[in-house]
């Protein structure tokens, strides 16, 4: 707990403060506390996770939000949830602003994706040297450069949305839209990226998206496995439309997957005594 109480003293300056995890309204109870780390060292009682925010957030450098938990509120927000969990901009506010008067920066994800996480701490530490502008973020405070496109734009199944071939089933390499995926309209960048080492991403390897990088996560993309009602309009009317582009691979396909008349050895011998020919008469 050292590196926290020296933060919080303001003798470890300047420094990143990294919130993992949903915040919990503390108000919200008669007694007792939702969470916590550590112990005062004056009073001995528990430190609560709002206790630290409160302590450590007007000191750092910057602030990431890592993890859906943490950036929106995440499954712990659902509505209903005991404990008034929020997430980090929601305790904050949407405007605060650090030390180097830079926003709170979130990277979502449930779980977050590694390379993200690391990809957004580096550029900090980048900017703190001197060596990047500004980090860019969206209206969610994400980095925009990591969330700027759907996961359907990065996705290995597109072509087959784009022809109107849908999967009625797992197991299938086809699009997944109808099998409840969400990755036409979710922000996120699983799908070029991967998840560990490049590999991996749930459209690629065969799961639905459930949207876990959105503010609205869950309870707007909920239930899940269902197909997302604007998808059911737009899938109609790709199937017309999916039918024409088929119909042209095949025939420029027809065309492409033969060889051109003038090569072998045939060809070519005719080729020459053509030219031959052809020389002569001139």
């Amino acid at each position: 707990m050292q590196p926290f109480h020296c933060a919080a003293t303001g003798t470890r300056a300047p420094f990143i403060l990294v919130v993992e995890g949903s915040i919990p309204n503390e108000k919200i109870k008669n007694e007792g506390y939702w969470a916590a780390l550590g112990t005062d060292k004056v009073t001995g009682q528990p430190i609560t996770t709002c206790e630290w925010i409160d302590r450590l957030a007007p000191k750092a450098w910057a602030v990431i939000a890592a993890g859906t938990c943490a950036t929106y509120g995440g499954i712990h927000a659902m509505e209903g949830n005991p404990t008034g969990a929020m997430g980090l901009a929601d305790y904050l506010g949407w405007r605060w602003k650090s030390l180097a008067d830079i926003p709170i920066v979130c990277v979502p994800g449930c779980p977050v994706l590694p390379d993200n996480f690391m990809e957004t701490l580096l550029y900090l530490l980048y900017q703190a040297a001197g060596s990047a502008p500004m980090i860019p973020l969206d209206d969610a405070l994400r980095p925009t450069w990591l969330f700027g496109q759907t996961v359907h734009e990065g996705c290995n199944r597109g072509g087959y949305y784009e022809q109107g071939e849908f999967a009625g089933e797992y197991g299938s390499n086809q699009c997944i839209v109808k099998l409840g995926c969400w990755g036409p309209v979710v922000q996120c960048n699983v799908g070029k990226r991967g998840w560990v080492n490049g590999v991996g991403g749930c459209p690629s390897v065969g799961g639905i998206c459930i949207g876990c990088t959105m503010p609205g996560f869950p309870d707007k993309f909920m239930p899940f496995m269902n197909q997302p009602p604007g998808s059911i309009l737009s899938t109609t009317a790709v199937m017309t439309y999916g039918r024409t582009i088929r119909a042209l691979r095949s025939f420029t396909q027809a065309s492409l997957n033969k060889e051109p008349d003038w090569r072998g050895p045939t060809a070519a011998k005719q080729n020459l005594e053509s030219v031959g020919n052809g020389s002569k008469t001139k």
